[in-house]
């Protein structure tokens, strides 16, 4: 009999190991991790270059760059965990063949990855805004926590519904791609729901990403304020897609093996 200690030991050197394995593969280039930096700032440079030429100074009380930035970061996490989540039951299949690693292993270690990624992301941005003499006093630094790992494991379970899915169906992907695109510009990135109309708002807190970026804008500047976006809607939402996507693997990753 095997006990329940000697079956995490096992999942720990299977997780371990695919970590590892999807580190390499990920930073085989010559700039490794200071390109998951660079991409994100020289974007977020970018899109504040081009948001200054409508409005030059604060938007609704926080400095153009910072605005930017909580936009941004929030929607790469988003992406980058679905992404590789999505993929990650497709890029180890080769290794099911073991008995020891399943496709959870796989999804919990694409999750754990991207999310410490964005982790160390979030601290080099930290830093430039330190040199760059953008520093600021965090209003409520356990809500901006707090959304960060609701964001992650929002992500994270999109990601799962998006891998089964594919699984069985591969031109999910494509649907995938064309549903991420528009994210950009309905996710208050680039600029703040204050600046539409009320009238408007039904049509864009549909969208959860709408409420993590406005909330952690928020959780910063407490000036910002919080009109239109609620807490309770996140956590509603990421419970509910988290339900899904266990449930989905629960019923179908014995099926998913042998496709």
């Amino acid at each position: 009999m095997v006990t329940f200690k000697e079956q995490l030991y096992a999942w720990r050197g299977v997780i371990f190991a695919l970590f590892l394995r999807e580190l390499q593969s990920k930073f085989n280039d010559k700039f490794g991790l200071g390109w998951a930096f660079l991409e994100p700032f020289v974007f977020i440079l970018a899109l504040s270059f081009f948001r200054s030429l409508l409005n030059d100074g604060d938007v609704h009380s926080i400095p153009l760059f910072i605005f930017m930035m909580i936009g941004l970061m929030g929607l790469q996490t988003f992406t980058t965990l679905m992404n590789g989540v999505s993929t990650s039951i497709r890029r180890n299949k080769p290794l099911y063949a073991f008995r020891q690693v399943q496709p959870m292993a796989a999804i919990i270690t694409a999750g754990f990855l991207e999310t410490a990624i964005k982790t160390i992301v979030v601290f080099l941005l930290v830093i430039a805004l330190y040199l760059l003499d953008e520093t600021f006093v965090i209003h409520e630094p356990l809500l901006l926590i707090t959304l960060f790992i609701l964001l992650c494991i929002f992500g994270t379970s999109i990601g799962l519904c998006f891998a089964i899915a594919s699984a069985f169906v591969p031109e999910v992907d494509k649907i995938k791609s064309m549903l991420s695109r528009p994210l950009l510009f309905i996710s208050c990135v680039f600029f703040s729901l204050k600046d539409v109309p009320e009238e408007v708002w039904p049509y864009l807190t549909w969208n959860p990403l709408v409420h993590f970026n406005e909330l952690a804008r928020y959780a910063c500047f407490e000036s910002y304020g919080q009109d239109g976006v609620s807490l309770s809607f996140i956590i509603k939402v990421t419970l509910s897609f988290l339900f899904l996507s266990l449930s989905m693997y629960h019923i179908t990753w014995k099926r998913v093996l042998s496709r």
